[in-house]
């Protein structure tokens, strides 16, 4: 369950104030210590601008191919049209030193997807 900044505040400045220990109030109030104590962290730090919410996107794509090659890779594909999306996987992973799959090369604007192509009609 994702609590707002507020509540956040609320519930560290009622453990702060309980006669109760942390370890009791926090499962009276069925909050896990660790997150209890990441948010305390954070708002130590930073004060209550550390208790909004960050988002849960990561800032980079482990598996992007990043754009720069991105654009050869359709540069050799609108150039190299007769290659399958396994050959231009090859012939770019030799000629540029730089790995990519063949399941990479499916999507390419310009390109036929030999797998969209076969089957029964």
């Amino acid at each position: 369950m994702r609590y707002p900044a507020s509540e956040k505040l609320e519930i560290i400045r009622l453990i702060e104030e309980s006669h109760l220990s942390a370890r009791l109030t926090l499962a009276k109030l069925g909050i896990p210590r660790t997150t209890f104590y990441r948010w305390y962290d954070r708002y130590l730090q930073r004060g209550e601008a550390g208790l909004q919410d960050q988002s849960p996107k990561p800032k980079h794509v482990w598996n992007r191919i990043p754009d720069e090659v991105r654009r050869k890779v359709v540069k050799l594909a609108l150039k190299e049209t007769e290659l399958s999306p396994r050959e231009l996987a090859v012939t770019f992973t030799d000629t540029e030193n730089y790995f990519v799959s063949e399941a990479s090369t499916y999507p390419l604007p310009g390109r036929v997807c030999v797998a969209c192509t076969r089957g029964g009609s």
